[in-house]
């Protein structure tokens, strides 16, 4: 236990593999993201947008890795899996500003993983 909190150990990823992600909250949200054209919003609220996001993004690329993981070595569809799980991991090291077009890189960073992650299902 760490102050207030309780550190989960969990390095296979079994506890978030067992939840289901609720794509349609953050679809509607990256939907409403990326149709901006100029919000005027205050920097705290576009920082809370890209939080989510990244979250969200967080997630996505997780679910993404476990299923590149299970597929053969030799299988293509990894391999490409790898390329955009490390992009996406230079993305989301790059610091939040509180900016429109910060928090639309992280929609667009979540609807490239989603692509990926729906790719993976599918085949």
């Amino acid at each position: 236990m760490s102050g207030t909190h309780t550190v989960l150990y969990d390095p296979h990823g079994l506890i978030e593999a067992e939840l289901p992600l609720d794509r349609a909250p953050y679809e509607a949200l990256v939907t409403a993201v990326l149709a901006w054209t100029d919000p005027h919003l205050e920097p705290r609220d576009y920082e809370q947008i890209a939080l989510q996001l990244t979250g969200h993004a967080r997630a996505v690329a997780a679910d993404v890795q476990r299923h590149a993981a299970a597929l053969p070595k030799n299988d293509g569809r990894g391999a490409l899996a790898e390329v955009v799980l490390r992009e996406a991991a230079g993305r989301l090291s790059a610091p939040l500003m509180g900016t429109a077009h910060c928090a639309q890189n992280r929609a667009r960073l979540v609807q490239a993983l989603v692509v990926r992650q729906i790719g993976k299902r599918c085949r």
